[in-house]
Formats: structure tokens, C-alpha cells, sequence
């Protein structure tokens, strides 16, 4: 294993055990309706939503 994968399984492992921490209700505005729904749905969200941009990211980087 690479530093830069264990470096990236710690990160993930991290970010798994935060959104873990995190399950109270909260409101979110999205533009303009106001949602609620737990911490940890929008935490989860948000995670995959910068994987797939550092995804992308790295696929237009290779070519």
C-alpha cells in the first residue's frame, strides 16, 4: 500500500466515525425550501458529492 491510499483510508475512516457522531436534526436551505432532515444524511451527501468531484478531477487530470 501507497502512503497516499493509507493516507486517504484514515481520511475516509475519519469522516465515517464524524458522520457517525453526528445524527441530530437539522434545517438546511437549499436555495429556497427549507429542509430538515439529520446531520448525518447531509454529512453523507456531501461526502459523495467531493468524491465524485475529486473523481472527476482526477480522471481529466490522466488524459
Amino acid at each position: 500500500m501507497t502512503p497516499n491510499r493509507i493516507i486517504a483510508l484514515v481520511l475516509a475512516a475519519l469522516a465515517v466515525i464524524f458522520i457517525a457522531e453526528n445524527t441530530g436534526q437539522v434545517e438546511i436551505r437549499l436555495l429556497v425550501p427549507v429542509v430538515t432532515m439529520p446531520l448525518y444524511v447531509a454529512l453523507i451527501a456531501m461526502f459523495v458529492i467531493g468524491g465524485l468531484c475529486g473523481a472527476l478531477f482526477l480522471r481529466g487530470r490522466r488524459r
